[in-house]
């Protein structure tokens, strides 16, 4: 995971939104990154430094000229960040940056940064849309050196609506993995499926499966944060779309494949490679009935046609060509020789580059997994992780087929 073992200096600036840099802070730990606190004069007045250095266990930083601290506080911090977040921003810190100003601990810290810097502004509609505060966001555009996440569309404190509220703080740091994630996909075009489809049996009942969705959202996601243009085609699932992510919902088979098709295009051309995690119901009702069928009429019967295999579909018509490529999932029951041996198989049968072995039992529903890696060569093994890190493992494997 791009985060994990990072070192991110926090700076927190004097805006009713500093409560969410505890979000923040705590979102980055979670991600196994160790955070450096620092806040504004003004920030103190609504959230204090104790909050920041208690969840972090690191000081909470406010002046520059701290007496306890023997040296240069803003050369040190930066030195060891490997980051830098401004959350929020205020749109004053954010004229300073823009002018190069170093009169406190944040500014000063983020003149030194070794690292990315990415503020998250913060602030009343008309004071983001004021000809000053948007002169100072392009002269930041201008000198590359602090990215901007947000501000969204949303209430601010005032209780008025517009620009200027916060981006989520989920999104923030998604975006700071982004920007620290090897970019080893930047331009690659992907397109992920997740989730499990939903095949009705009437209004109310359907043929469906236990899949989540998380695998394939993680991939989503750690695609998009080395770079990648991802599509995500998700079936039935109450997963958040990851960050930068275009997101297409289906509940059916037949919905999802037509979904893929218009992501891929008619000569397969729309996209450099097709990751298919989604557990695809193999089998749909032939018919769906119009209303719901009542207990009463006994116990009915439901015939079963076979759903399209949508990967094996996208082989036949890639036939020998390199590209796009390739990746299915061999979700099965049975011993790890038997999954693999099954993986195998699939990936002759299916025309594809790469098959993820897994056990049913290993990762439905779970927030972890362990998988094999099945090219026509080798297999690769990837221990029992959280699922953001075995989708980076996928990838790193996509990476290397796509090189060739």
């Amino acid at each position: 995971m791009p985060l994990r073992d990072k070192t991110v200096a926090l700076a927190v600036t004097g805006s009713i939104a500093a409560y969410k840099a505890v979000e923040v802070a705590r979102l980055l730990l979670g991600a196994g990154a160790r955070v450096l606190p620092l806040l504004t004069s003004s920030a103190t007045r609504f959230v204090g430094p104790v909050v920041f250095s208690g969840i972090t266990g690191e000081p909470a930083h406010v002046d520059m000229w701290d007496p306890s601290f023997a040296g240069e506080l803003h050369v040190s911090l930066s030195a060891r960040a490997d980051a830098m977040l401004v959350v929020p921003a205020t749109c004053d810190v954010l004229a300073r940056l823009a002018q190069g100003r170093a009169d406190d601990l944040v500014t000063a810290t983020a003149l030194c940064a070794r690292g990315p810097v990415l503020a998250a502004p913060a602030m009343h509609p008309r004071m983001w849309a004021h000809p000053a505060t948007q002169r100072n966001v392009e002269e930041l555009a201008r000198q590359g050196r602090v990215s901007l996440v947000g501000p969204v569309f949303g209430p601010v404190a005032s209780g008025e609506e517009g620009v200027g509220r916060m981006a989520d703080p989920a999104d923030i740091v998604a975006e700071l993995a982004r920007l620290l994630a090897p970019s080893d996909l930047a331009g690659v075009r992907l397109v992920v499926t997740a989730g499990p489809t939903h095949e009705p049996i009437d209004p109310v009942r359907f043929v469906g499966n236990r899949s989540s969705g998380k695998m394939g959202f993680a991939i989503a996601a750690a695609a998009r944060a080395r770079g990648a243009d991802v599509t995500l085609v998700a079936g039935p699932t109450a997963l958040a779309t990851p960050s930068g992510v275009t997101r297409v919902d289906v509940e059916t088979a037949l919905e999802m494949q037509a979904a893929v098709d218009a992501a891929m295009g008619a000569d397969l051309a729309g996209a450099d490679a097709l990751v298919m995690a989604a557990a695809v119901a193999d089998f749909r009702p032939a018919s769906r009935a119009q209303g719901k069928i009542k207990k009463g009429g006994g116990v009915p019967e439901v015939p079963l046609v076979a759903n399209p295999d949508i990967i094996a579909g996208v082989g036949a018509r890639r036939g020998g060509a390199p590209a796009p490529a390739l990746v299915a999932f061999a979700l099965e029951t049975g011993s790890d020789e038997e999954i693999v041996a099954y993986a195998r198989g699939k990936l002759a049968a299916k025309k594809v580059d790469l098959v993820i072995a897994n056990a049913a039992g290993d990762s439905l529903g779970r927030d972890d997994n362990r998988v094999v890696l099945v090219t026509a060569d080798a297999q690769t093994a990837v221990p029992r992780a959280d699922k953001r890190r075995v989708a980076d493992a996928i990838l790193d494997a996509l990476a290397r087929r796509l090189r060739r």
